[in-house]
């Protein structure tokens, strides 16, 4: 599968020029560092994410646009690798990470994880390489309408070594896995960690099943990355699933909508959840400051209140 992906990569840079120039572009984004509670953060300038960050995602907006993610409505240039028989692997052309793939369900059905946790965890075995990431409909998605994963290289995000170090609390046991928490406040991460792509996914419901979910939502506010950590070895039974889960109480924080010098245009996602925040507007990445980040993961992620009280109901 490795050499299929860059295959792909290859052959798409060659022949479609949205993404050659994109990918080019990547090259030239600024990224600076911030430090949050003695975490680091990374901020990139990154402005032809725009698309995703300024996203209209209310059911109106969406129901008057055609769904980017369905098969007839690809741009005629996009290609992709059939995924089992029910996703496509696609070369996002509007790349976060030096490799980026978008990975949609064949059919137009709604963004949900919970009966998709299993697919998610095969990807990352598949996908070594790769992080998996899942954006709730409410929480970063832009297409809510379509069911789709993301992937990105692994090496990119912070949490990928950060989580080996933050893990202060061990919450329950399933089998062999183990769910941790994390000390990491504001942005307080649920990290699954299992031999077993069973004993994950049971974990992970039951973290599913003990999240608030407000009337109006269709499913609980969380972000989710995946990989599989192999230790040297390309063989699924020699390895690793690791799952974090940002449990979500906000979709976007009060500065996407403040007026004036407050305002910056930051829609919180797994990739900012992972530690890389993205800035689409370069006043915005030249203001931004650790406390700003601060600020925004404890408007948009649980209180510390709410968090005990879930870590009770997942124990019960």
């Amino acid at each position: 599968m490795r050499n299929t992906i860059q295959n792909l990569f290859n052959d798409q840079l060659d022949t479609w020029m949205l993404a050659k120039n994109n990918y080019a572009a990547l090259e030239q984004v600024r990224v600076k560092e911030l430090i949050v509670n003695g975490i680091g953060y990374k901020v990139q300038f990154n402005p032809a994410r725009i698309v995703s960050s300024a996203a209209k995602v209310d059911s109106k907006s969406i129901q008057e646009r055609k769904c980017f993610l369905c098969p007839a409505h690809l741009p005629a240039e996009q290609k992709g690798i059939p995924f089992g028989e029910r996703y496509t692997l696609l070369v996002n052309p509007f790349p976060i990470f030096p490799r980026h793939l978008t990975i949609p369900e064949k059919a137009h059905v709604d963004q949900r994880i919970l009966m998709r946790i299993g697919d998610m965890l095969d990807l990352a075995a598949t996908l070594p390489d790769f992080v998996i990431f899942y954006n709730g409909p409410k929480c970063g998605a832009s297409a809510p309408d379509h069911a789709h994963f993301q992937a990105g290289n692994k090496g990119f995000l912070p949490i990928e070594q950060q989580w080996k170090t933050r893990r202060e609390k061990r919450i329950v046991t399933q089998g062999e896995a183990t769910l941790w928490l994390l000390n990491d406040a504001p942005r307080h991460t649920l990290v699954i960690e299992s031999r077993h792509k069973e004993e994950a996914v049971e974990l992970f419901h039951r973290i599913y099943n003990a999240l608030d979910q407000q009337a109006d939502q269709e499913e609980p506010m969380m972000n989710v990355l995946a990989w599989f950590e192999t230790n040297g070895e390309q063989n699924q039974d020699s390895g690793t699933y690791v799952v974090c889960v940002f449990p979500r109480s906000l979709h976007r924080p009060s500065c996407y909508t403040a007026e004036g010098e407050a305002n910056m245009l930051i829609s919180p996602a797994s990739v900012d959840m992972g530690g890389v925040f993205i800035m689409p507007r370069e006043a915005d990445f030249e203001k931004i400051t650790a406390t700003d980040i601060a600020n925004i993961l404890t408007e948009v992620c649980l209180s510390a209140e709410a968090l005990e009280s879930l870590i009770e109901r997942i124990k019960q």
